[in-house]
């Protein structure tokens, strides 16, 4: 098999890469994951749903395979009852990965995720926190990840000891450490969005950014703040939902129509379209945006959308759209096509 280019090389050449993450959101509305805990028994219970999801990604455009270990740690399995396929659980999922990865020429990623049991400012959160990460590192290397994404921290302390222990553990593999910023512009630690990813980057991340939380629109001015301060590669990983400067992340958005809070289970109704998706990737790329991705709702064709913003031509390129071969759609339908099309669209004056 020949040799992949390693992350960090591909962000000093000032290459892209298109990661795929939102596995979770994607098996959850797929029926495969108990939305309340989120927890990836997946993996150990339906793990060709994975592995097809896996290579759906790629298929669309994604240049590296996560390893679905997203609240995959101690603290989350406690809750179902499954601590004891902890260890399990995690092995299978990064050789799932780094399996397909291998198998397509990609990247394969460790992952580490919020705890959900973290306090600022308090000592035995902070090594709870520390021994789920060091266990979750360790396994990684062990399954041969190439780098490792440590995402959705919502406090930056929690972040900086996601990175420690990725430094100390980590067999010197590159880092990319995501903060999700809600509706304030600071990290509920209190520390300014733009002042705690420099502070990742002074730390020694490879790649710092922003996961979650966030749609495009309102994503992309904290992106524009952070080019202006950071100084190494910076990741944008959105949830595509059509968030505003009013309902700042998706968990504030309401029914278009009704006015109902729509978070977690009822957000189809403010999906970001396609054009939503490439006109972002476009904005990301021409601010200098390296590393770029979809976080909670990641679909294939939105993943296939930033691929071809980006000049790529992925295999799912094949099958992208058409509408002239449509037999309404095209632009030179006329007679009785046309009126079917009239008649879908409610033009019939």
């Amino acid at each position: 098999m020949p040799s992949v280019k390693g992350l960090r090389e591909r962000l000093r050449d000032g290459e892209s890469i298109i990661c795929a993450e939102g596995y979770m959101w994607e098996l959850e509305r797929r029926g495969f994951v108990r939305a309340g805990a989120f927890t990836p028994e997946v993996v150990l219970d339906y793990p060709e749903r994975v592995l097809n999801l896996h290579e759906e990604y790629v298929h669309a455009g994604s240049d590296v395979v996560e390893a679905y270990t997203y609240y995959g740690h101690r603290e989350k399995l406690r809750i179902i009852g499954r601590e004891c396929d902890l260890e399990t659980l995690n092995l299978n999922s990064l050789k799932m990965a780094r399996d397909v990865a291998d198998k397509y020429g990609k990247l394969m990623a460790g992952n580490l995720s919020n705890t959900t049991t973290f306090k600022p400012d308090d000592p035995e959160a902070a090594e709870i926190a520390r021994q789920a990460f060091k266990e979750q590192v360790e396994w990684a290397v062990k399954a041969g990840a190439d780098y490792m994404i440590a995402e959705t921290f919502n406090d930056l302390q929690e972040a900086i000891i996601a990175l420690d222990v990725i430094q100390k553990y980590g067999n010197g593999m590159p880092a990319v450490i995501t903060l999700v910023i809600y509706s304030p512009d600071r990290t509920t630690d209190d520390v300014p969005v733009v002042e705690a990813l420099r502070r990742l980057e002074e730390l020694g991340a490879d790649c710092v950014g922003l996961n979650c939380g966030r749609g495009p629109e309102t994503m992309m001015p904290l992106l524009r703040e952070a080019r202006k301060v950071c100084k190494g590669p910076l990741a944008a990983i959105p949830v595509p939902f059509r968030t505003n400067q009013k309902e700042k992340t998706f968990q504030a958005l309401t029914d278009p129509i009704s006015g109902e809070r729509l978070y977690p289970l009822n957000l189809a109704c403010v999906q970001c379209n396609r054009k939503d998706i490439r006109k972002f990737t476009q904005e990301a790329r021409d601010i200098g945006i390296q590393y770029i991705g979809l976080c909670c709702g990641s679909s294939s064709h939105g993943l296939r959308e930033m691929a071809e913003v980006l000049g790529r031509k992925p295999p799912a390129s094949a099958y992208s759209p058409d509408m002239e071969k449509s037999f309404v759609m095209a632009k030179s339908t006329e007679g009785h096509a046309k009126k079917v099309r009239d008649f879908m669209i409610g033009d019939t004056k």
